[in-house]
């Protein structure tokens, strides 16, 4: 059942409930009323019977049908029938239970005139009351329905756009916009539900764009990868290979098989090297097996001797134990940071500095560089919000034209273990 429906039941009940009561008010009151007016036509009547006794003409004509309330019957002789209780409707029996006999005077001719109350004429006041009341009560009713129906309508017309918009959105469809009413409620809730929709639509777009640009990165670092181990460890490999092959023929030649020896050892060690480098940057196997501020030493270091771009490390306080998986993400937000600095801020000099405290870790990055903001935020930006957002962190990034970019990092004691 429809809401309105659920009203249009609600009240009618109540009106009907009124309807009852007013009904039952009315008629015990009628009651009262009808038993007052026939006590007194019972006196009447009374006062006639002993009068026409003494007098039989006291009846005139123009007094007969003055009477109110009194029925007055003529039988003559030989057409007498016995007075009984008449068949009265069901509000004649409830308005006035208990009917008085009929008095009878017998005349010198063998008339006999009945005297009795007659309870018709107040039982149909009553009647016609009752029947105003209750076409007064029906037409409160429906003027209060349609009223409901004009003023509910535009609601219910409300919540059924809104409902059939989020249908479509909970379908995928998010360019569905509801169209503005009439009423300001109406318009600010197919605002709100726009702007709604029109953030979903925004955030799919975005969602999409970085599911390309993630699967792009991915296939440049298989690239890489396959680019290293093809043109680096590859010709070391072979290389290698190559120097196993010449051994064999300067078997009878000392001094060729130590040179021999040391440019196998040499290409070993470059593809140890190598592959230390590679794995490095798949996997900080460092972290591991050493606290926070030494792998964010090596980092330093190793990002100082590659980009050739100086770095300042400073380390503040007890550095809180951090698990492992809290450790990359947050090892991973720093290099991914000096990454970005290393491309876009054509800086000079960093500075990096982690305090630790009971409150927990707190991280500044600062750079000398041009400080221009990005036109838009790349994968780097969001992958760093996104690594704060799994610490439980609060990262703020500043810019200041021609002095460089600067980074806060706040995360609490709930994201350590110590």
């Amino acid at each position: 059942m429809s809401a309105l429906r659920r009203t249009y039941l609600l009240v009618a009940l109540f009106f009907v409930a009124v309807t009852l009561v007013c009904t039952a008010v009315l008629l015990r009151q009628a009651a009262h009323d009808v038993q007052r007016e026939l006590d007194a036509a019972q006196q009447v009547v009374d006062y006639l019977a002993v009068s026409l006794r003494d007098e039989p003409q006291a009846l005139a004509a123009g007094l007969e049908r003055s009477l109110r309330h009194i029925r007055i019957e003529r039988v003559t002789a030989g057409n007498q029938q016995p007075a009984g209780p008449s068949d009265r409707p069901w509000l004649s029996r409830w308005l006035y239970p208990q009917v008085m006999p009929a008095r009878v005077i017998e005349r010198a001719n063998g008339e006999q005139i009945r005297l009795a109350v007659n309870p018709d004429d107040e039982v149909e006041e009553v009647w016609d009351s009752l029947l105003q009341l209750l076409a007064l009560f029906g037409l409160a009713l429906a003027l209060s329905l349609l009223t409901i129906r004009w003023a509910v309508g535009h609601a219910l017309g409300v919540l059924e756009d809104l409902l059939g918009g989020l249908r479509q959105i909970s379908r995928g469809q998010l360019a569905t916009r509801l169209v503005a009413r009439r009423l300001p409620e109406a318009r600010r809730l197919a605002g709100h539900f726009n702007q709604m929709a029109g953030a979903l639509e925004e955030a799919e777009a975005a969602n999409a764009r970085l599911t390309g640009t993630l699967l792009e990165l991915q296939e440049r670092e298989r690239t890489r990868l396959a680019q290293v181990m093809h043109d680096d460890l590859g010709q070391y490999v072979a290389g290698i290979r190559a120097r196993a092959c010449l051994l064999r023929i300067q078997a009878e030649q000392p001094d060729a098989v130590r040179e021999t020896a040391a440019h196998l050892e040499r290409h070993s060690l470059d593809l140890q090297n190598g592959f230390r480098t590679l794995v490095r940057d798949l996997y900080p196997v460092m972290l591991e097996h050493l606290p926070l501020e030494e792998a964010v030493g090596q980092l330093v270091e190793q990002w100082q001797g590659a980009q050739g771009i100086e770095c300042h490390l400073q380390l503040c306080g007890a550095i809180p134990a951090f698990t492992t998986e809290d450790k990359l993400h947050l090892y991973r937000l720093l290099q991914e940071a000096l990454t970005n600095v290393a491309r876009h801020a054509q800086a000079r000099c960093v500075r990096l500095r982690l305090r630790g405290g009971a409150h927990g870790l707190r991280v500044l990055l600062r750079d000398d560089g041009h400080g221009e903001p990005p036109q838009r935020a790349g994968v780097g930006l969001r992958s760093m919000r996104e690594r704060a957002r799994c610490l439980g962190a609060n990262l703020r990034l500043r810019h200041c034209p021609g002095r460089g970019w600067t980074l806060y990092l706040n995360l609490p004691c709930k994201g350590a273990t110590a």
